[in-house]
């Protein structure tokens, strides 16, 4: 079997364009992107429960749902029941990377609830 893809150092954290809040048990792994770019994800035991791109240029949105525009990000908000669920951000600035991105990779239940509150947490540098 491929060995588990090791997470990000503190270090390594701390040279990202973005801030994340990782709840304990949880890691942030690079994969592979394409030039110029970086891609992201946060997991725990295994499973992947959020996204996030970092570079010149997205694929936002992913989802469907409402585009909402609050504190420098859109989102896109999806309704269930009574209940407003942001699936994924999308960031613009003038510095590199001019994009920030993060979705949900979670579908359903707590581990989307949680995805959604670590999603919460990114904010770029």
């Amino acid at each position: 079997p491929a060995p588990a893809p090791q997470g990000l150092s503190a270090a390594e954290r701390a040279a990202l364009p973005f801030r994340i809040e990782l709840p304990p048990g949880f890691q942030l792994v690079e994969g592979r992107a394409a030039p110029g770019a970086h891609v992201y994800s946060a997991r725990k035991a295994g499973k992947t429960y959020l996204m996030i791109y970092a570079g010149p240029s997205s694929q936002f949105p992913i989802y469907d749902g409402e585009q909402v525009t609050v504190g420098g990000r859109v989102s896109v908000v999806t309704i269930e029941g009574q209940r407003r669920i942001a699936m994924e951000h999308l960031f613009q600035r003038s510095a590199e990377p001019a994009e920030i991105h993060v979705w949900l990779m979670a579908q359903d239940g707590a581990d989307r609830d949680e995805a959604e509150r670590i999603a919460q947490t990114v904010d770029p540098k």
